[in-house]
């Protein structure tokens, strides 16, 4: 009953919090038979949401043993069907883990499906952490049990392009299954070590590949601007632009490993170049993006500008208003979150949306009852759903309002400055081309 009413409201605060998410290998999730999700923990407790949220299985999870105490979450926990994971630097028994182990192979027994963070903490390290090794230990004994289970393991990766930030983007991307075969289990009941080290690093291989791993922040600081002006210069976009990004990114960061080792004067060169070009798009206010030629004649563009900046005039009353509502808890939210995350930045996100649950609803009340006092119960009761969606189309309204003021300057510069702005050009397409063969001979190496 619970898991029916909080997954819709999660849900919810998911995709307010995310201007867009995307779920990529879904086809690769079993339908029917046990599953044990294994996924990186790079954003506390909004990392397990994605999976309660956008899986269409029943998922129980592994939670550490510390939020199952704590109040109002602590119940959640428990609703969720979650198992209690005990942890030394918790000051737990450890000891107790077997119980939860056994537990959660019954669980698997029964045709359940199981998530583990195996990295055993939420980080902001640009790389995974080593695995522990309770999945395979937990899948070994369930696969070993006696009943022809057909378990697999299925990696999940989470790939946020900037995870800390309100109307940001997030990927949920499934790999390829991993088939547990059974083995003959010791006389404690537990799998043989060396069977469990094997599964792990074959775990830890399978999650490689859906993540984005770099050896240093700065390298995952160079690749994403290098993506960026690299995917700004193609031809065409898919529907899948995120999975996509993550692929390119994973690739960008195994060509700057051997670039860095093989030919560090090329590497430094491209950097300059990426240097140079960014800060000329800095002095003109522009984006990789916004360098579009116009493709309608000149009559078409200034109608469609007419036409969007009526609309927005005539929107700008309803977004204001939602803005003025809703302003204060917003800032209040980032408040509470940096004074709580104390420097945490993996949970930054996850204060954030608690926070605004809290904080908005406290917000609409007043509102609510200050029209019940001047209009009317039937006024009072209406507010309260035309204030959250006035607060929404705030949001959006001044989404398109960002992206149109920048085609506005692209535009105008173009106009007034084409000459520079088909040096922008390019310049970005030289960009590009000289990334495909670093790219190339990287691959050759």
């Amino acid at each position: 009953m619970i898991r029916r009413i909080i997954c819709p409201v999660l849900k919810l605060a998911l995709r307010i919090f995310f201007r867009r998410i995307e779920v990529g290998g879904l086809e690769r999730v079993p339908k029917k038979s046990p599953v044990i999700f294994v996924l990186n923990h790079p954003n506390a407790l909004v990392d397990p949401v994605f999976l309660l949220c956008l899986v269409p299985r029943r998922v129980s999870f592994l939670a550490k043993a510390p939020l199952f105490r704590m109040p109002v979450l602590g119940y959640l926990v428990r609703s969720l069907d979650s198992l209690p994971v005990y942890r030394k630097q918790d000051m737990a028994d450890t000891a107790r883990n077997r119980e939860t182990f056994e537990q959660a192979r019954e669980l698997l027994a029964r045709g359940g499906t199981l998530a583990i963070c195996p990295e055993g903490t939420s980080h902001s390290e640009p790389r995974l952490k080593p695995l522990k090794t309770g999945a395979a230990r937990i899948a070994l004994g369930a696969a070993s049990s006696g009943a022809a289970l057909n378990l697999q393991i299925v990696p999940a990766g989470l790939y946020y392009t900037a995870k800390t930030t309100f109307r940001s983007s997030a990927l949920l991307y499934f790999g390829e299954p991993i088939k547990v075969e059974p083995v003959e289990l010791e006389p404690d009941g537990e799998p043989p070590h060396k069977r469990v080290r094997a599964l792990s690093a074959e775990v830890e291989r399978a999650l490689r590949e859906v993540v984005l791993n770099a050896e240093h922040e700065e390298a995952l600081a160079l690749i994403a601007r290098a993506e960026r002006i690299f995917s700004s210069a193609a031809e065409s976009s898919g529907e899948k632009r995120l999975a996509r990004e993550l692929e390119l990114r994973r690739r960008f960061v195994e060509g700057y490993a051997l670039l860095q080792s093989r030919s560090p004067e090329r590497l430094s060169a491209l950097v300059a170049r990426l240097t140079r070009f960014e800060e000329e798009l800095k002095q003109v206010g522009l984006e990789a993006d916004d360098l579009t030629v116009p493709k309608a004649s000149g009559s078409e563009v200034v109608l469609n500008l007419l036409s969007r900046a009526l609309l927005f005039a005539l929107l700008s009353p309803v977004a204001v208003a939602g803005i003025v509502v809703h302003y204060p808890a917003y800032k209040l939210a980032g408040y509470v979150a940096t004074k709580f995350s104390r420097d945490a930045e993996d949970v930054i996100s996850t204060v954030k949306i608690i926070a605004a649950m809290l904080l908005f609803p406290l917000t609409w009340l007043p509102a609510a009852f200050l029209l019940f006092r001047f209009a009317g119960w039937p006024i009072a009761l209406a507010s309260l759903i035309v204030i959250p969606l006035a607060g929404y189309a705030a949001v959006r309204f001044f989404e398109k309002l960002d992206r149109f003021i920048g085609t506005l300057r692209a535009l105008t510069f173009f106009v007034t400055r084409s000459r520079f702005f088909k040096k922008l050009l390019v310049e970005r397409r030289a960009i590009r081309e000289e990334i495909l063969a670093l790219g190339e001979e990287a691959a050759r190496a």
